[in-house]
């Protein structure tokens, strides 16, 4: 194996690099131009603020009522990535354990409302939640989130359990568990790194969704950040200064989150797609 450092591996490092760096400049200025006045922003997007000043990360906190949205979106989120872990994986567990043509005949429908924009869905979707009581509803937000983010969720599970030897199972039945307690005791630790990948992608999703709760949440008791930061990009003016720092405190615990559990993504997504 040739480890030599040569150019094409500096070049591809430098490309790498700025890469990086594109990405990462969005962030670089939602971050700083949280800290400066509405006219520095204006004035000098890109550059340092002159003085690094929490007042508008005060104004934002006691005006949007940030630690009540900041519980609102928790709570959905928290939620609805825990109902889509559970009942994903235990359905994809079911599909894989009982082949057949019912088992495939309803893996391919739920697959197929991947393929199904959410806007076609908006005014059925708004008509029977009004009839089943889920409109302004932080539980009706979780149970919809249930039904968009269970078929992804589903087909990396089936992916990954069909890599997983049957006779682990066996040898815990032959050992007194039932069909539970082999989903629970042996299934569930195995699943890790897939389960993982998905709680990123989905917390992700989730908690910076705007349109669903937009459509959803008519009260300002259930906002969720994204809704509460909305209040700041008007018809005429936009508080861009106010904004920022909105959306800087909001991404911090998903920066924290996603730093924590990074290292699993690839291997989850690679785990699940190569014993699919």
């Amino acid at each position: 194996m040739n480890t030599r450092y040569n150019g094409s591996k500096f070049l591809l490092e430098l490309a790498m690099i700025a890469l990086g760096v594109l990405f990462f400049f969005p962030l670089y200025l939602t971050f700083v131009n949280g800290f400066k006045d509405y006219n520095e922003v204006l004035a000098s997007t890109a550059a340092l603020p002159k003085h690094f000043s929490f007042h508008n990360f005060s104004i934002v906190w006691k005006q949007v009522n940030f630690p009540g949205v900041f519980a609102n979106s928790l709570i959905i989120t928290v939620g609805s990535v825990l109902g889509i872990l559970l009942i994903s994986s235990a359905a994809a567990y079911q599909l894989v354990r009982r082949p057949g043509v019912v088992s495939h005949v309803i893996f391919l429908l739920i697959l197929s409302s991947l393929v199904i924009p959410f806007q076609t869905m908006m005014i059925p979707l708004v008509r029977v939640a009004r009839d089943l009581n889920l409109i302004n509803s932080l539980p009706g937000m979780v149970v919809m989130y249930w039904g968009f983010g269970i078929p992804l969720a589903l087909f990396l599970y089936h992916g990954f359990i069909k890599g997983i030897p049957l006779e682990l199972e066996e040898a815990a039945t032959i050992d007194g568990s039932g069909t539970v307690g082999v989903f629970f005791r042996i299934l569930l630790p195995l699943l890790v790194p897939i389960t993982t990948t998905i709680a990123i992608l989905h917390t992700l999703w989730i908690w910076n969704d705007f349109l669903l709760p937009f459509i959803m949440l008519t009260g300002k008791a259930n906002q969720t950040i994204p809704l509460a930061t909305y209040v700041y990009f008007g018809e005429y003016t936009n508080q861009w200064h106010l904004a920022l720092a909105a959306l800087t405190m909001a991404i911090v615990p998903v920066i924290v989150f996603f730093l924590a559990m990074q290292r699993y993504i690839i291997q989850g997504i690679t785990a699940g797609a190569v014993k699919g």
